[in-house]
């Protein structure tokens, strides 16, 4: 049986990750847990948001993530049959951050590819540009509902997904602000692990998800594309 199961990294549905039939549970150690790594967003002279174009231009492509990627096709948002259960934190956020589109940040640009290089080895990527003190605020808040709550359940369609969430020590000395967590989704008797790393450079926000090997080698890659002008 293959479920494709609605994962999140600023909701719950901002990819799409597979449970391959050969996945095992990863259970993180407890060396993995710390605080994120954040302060408030300057105040003063902040960089002009860029556009959603601006952004699409900045996305990682196959030349930079190097042979074995493939881009995924976009695929319709939907999340209108997505529940989230045990997790009043989340709940309270409401509109788009609960139930699983984008958060509301001026402007956006995604983009999501499978590895040739194994099973369960998807990467993508989110940047979105707001004020600082806006995209500071909405993901500091986001994040800490998320990690607020051990383990809840996601009910998408007929199939219920158990989430288990924990911090894990951020990348410290990168961007301004950064927070990064590990989401094990557990259905239909298997599971597979999601590493989400998210690091706030003046005004743009980077997002880098996925297989946590993946993310680890291309978050840098990411974040000096997406802000080499900012």
């Amino acid at each position: 049986m293959r479920v494709r199961v609605v994962t999140t990294t600023l909701g719950i549905t901002a990819a799409l990750l597979a449970l391959p039939a050969c996945s095992t549970e990863i259970t993180p150690t407890t060396s993995d847990t710390a605080t994120s790594a954040r302060k408030p967003a300057d105040t003063g002279t902040q960089a002009a948001p860029l556009s959603s174009a601006a952004l699409e231009a900045r996305l990682l492509d196959e030349h930079d993530l190097g042979s074995g990627y493939l881009r995924e096709p976009e695929r319709p948002t939907r999340h209108d049959d997505v529940t989230v259960v045990g997790c009043p934190a989340l709940s309270k956020l409401g509109g788009d951050a609960a139930t699983g589109g984008s958060p509301s940040f001026a402007h956006q640009a995604k983009a999501a590819f499978t590895y040739a290089g194994g099973s369960n080895s998807d990467v993508s990527e989110e940047l979105y540009s707001d004020r600082a003190n806006t995209l500071s605020d909405g993901t500091g808040r986001i994040f800490d509902a998320m990690t607020g709550c051990p383990t809840y359940q996601v009910v998408t369609g007929d199939t219920p997904i158990d989430v288990s969430a924990q911090k894990l020590p951020a990348p410290h000395g990168l961007g301004d602000e950064q927070w990064s967590q590990l989401l094990t989704f557990s259905a239909a008797g298997r599971s597979t692990v999601m590493k989400q790393v998210a690091i706030r450079k003046g005004s743009v926000l980077v997002i880098v998800s996925g297989s946590p090997a993946l993310v680890d080698l291309q978050l840098e890659k990411a974040l000096a594309k997406a802000t080499v002008a900012n």
